[in-house]
């Protein structure tokens, strides 16, 4: 995740961008640039945001 924007917001939008435009669901995402997806989900989280896979999104 060294390779990811460290700051919640910042990272919100550019996974949000990467599921809008390449990934149908987070876990393709998590697989194809190997991320850690509760890693990911936590960091996120400490932004207040979380994941609703129904929007395929982070709010």
């Amino acid at each position: 995740m060294e390779q990811l924007p460290k700051d919640p917001v910042i990272l919100m939008g550019f996974i949000n961008m990467k599921l809008r435009d390449f990934y149908p669901s987070l876990d393709e995402l998590c697989a194809d640039m190997q991320i850690d997806r509760s890693e990911l989900i936590s960091n996120l989280a400490q932004g207040g945001f979380e994941y609703n896979p129904a929007a395929n999104k982070f709010w």
